[in-house]
């Protein structure tokens, strides 16, 4: 199956490597070709030419920013009339994308983890048969997690794993430097915090219980684990992430009514 990823950006050239990695046959657009050269190293063919990739491809993936989906569709509408096309911006609801393409349309929001095919991704969908649903969905598996969901939700999902890894990201150059301040090594430091991470999100995956409870599998009473605790409280840590998320869930909301046609 070949599929085209209109907009080889970050998450584009990302998931272009993914289901280059999965064995799809994969066209990747991008004006400047030269910053994606190292695609092709994993098979992905390269193209200026949204048309013609759009043409070429069984399926299609709109990886470009928001507020240019409207103008990309406009652009390939007569090559995606029909086809499975699979839009990745955010904020951008299934009613808008079907005013510009006569075409069997899936929101979704994968994140950057799809570069070690570990994403979580969410989607949402209304037109397609359930050989189209197996189909889509194993394009996600290649990404990593999949789930679907009702469209209303989408834009929450976005606030929370779309735009999680930049959140985790900044937890944990905390805990880096934390262990930097207490005399670490950098590399030790990086190395402890980033497998302290994914130790806990396996914890509690595989737990299935709710997350204060590996918490308190871990303090002691008049231990070192309760004064940090009492810290991160202290900073209202819980606050801030929960604002983060419903800051960044707002704004997905927003982006719909800067889509240019």
């Amino acid at each position: 199956m070949k599929v085209a990823v209109i907009g080889a950006g970050t998450i584009g050239s990302a998931v272009a490597k993914a289901l280059a990695e999965s064995n799809y046959e994969v066209i990747a657009t991008r004006r400047s070709i030269e910053k994606v050269k190292w695609l092709e190293k994993y098979g992905v063919k390269l193209e200026k030419d949204n048309k013609k990739a759009s043409r070429e491809a069984d399926i299609v993936i709109i990886a470009v920013k928001p507020n240019k989906v409207g103008k990309v569709l406009e652009e390939i509408k007569e090559e995606v009339e029909s086809k499975i096309v699979i839009s990745l911006a955010a904020g951008i609801p299934i009613k808008l994308l079907k005013r510009f393409a006569n075409a069997k349309f899936v929101r979704a929001m994968p994140n950057i983890a799809v570069l070690v095919k570990e994403s979580f991704t969410a989607y949402a969908t209304e037109d397609l048969s359930e050989e189209e649903i197996r189909t889509v969905e194993k394009i996600f598996e290649s990404f990593g997690k999949y789930i679907r969901i009702d469209e209303e939700y989408m834009d929450a999902i976005t606030g929370l794993s779309g735009s999680g890894p930049a959140y985790v990201s900044v937890f944990l150059e905390a805990m880096i430097y934390g262990g930097l301040r207490v005399g670490l090594p950098r590399d030790i430091a990086k190395l402890a915090a980033a497998q302290t991470l994914l130790g806990t999100a396996k914890l509690l995956l595989n737990f299935e219980g709710h997350p204060a409870e590996i918490r308190d599998m871990v303090i002691t009473p008049g231990g070192t684990t309760i004064d940090g605790i009492f810290e991160l409280e202290e900073g209202k840590i819980r606050t801030t992430i929960m604002k983060a998320i419903d800051a960044a869930t707002k704004k997905s909301k927003i982006l719909s009514t800067r889509l240019s046609p």
